[in-house]
């Protein structure tokens, strides 16, 4: 039997990326995070820094929102974990961000 014989498998549909509704608001956080790290590269930083968290506090109330099965790359461990760790690393760096204080140069 040769290569040539053997039944070829029907094609599956193209996927598409991101999959799930939780994939593309994954890839928008992670454009809100990396926003932010532009806008506290070249301007402020403490805004970029409040882009940061707003981008985590979106995708922690995303996670919250949607269930398991279309949460995508949001969804790592257990839905409650996940949420809290989010929620709070988005308020810490907001009230770091606005409760350093200046340092002259």
């Amino acid at each position: 039997m040769t290569e040539s014989d053997l039944p070829v498998p029907p094609e599956a549909p193209p996927r598409r990326y991101p999959s799930t509704l939780g994939g593309a608001l994954y890839v928008l956080a992670l454009a809100g995070v990396f926003a932010g790290l532009g806008w506290a590269a070249l301007y402020d930083w403490r805004d970029g820094v409040r882009v940061i968290a707003g981008a985590l506090l979106f995708a922690a109330g995303c996670r919250l929102l949607l269930p398991t099965r279309q949460a995508g790359m949001l969804a790592v461990r257990h839905r409650a974990l996940d949420v809290g760790l989010l929620v709070a690393v988005g308020v810490v760096l907001f009230f770091l961000a606005g409760s350093i204080p200046n340092q002259p140069i």
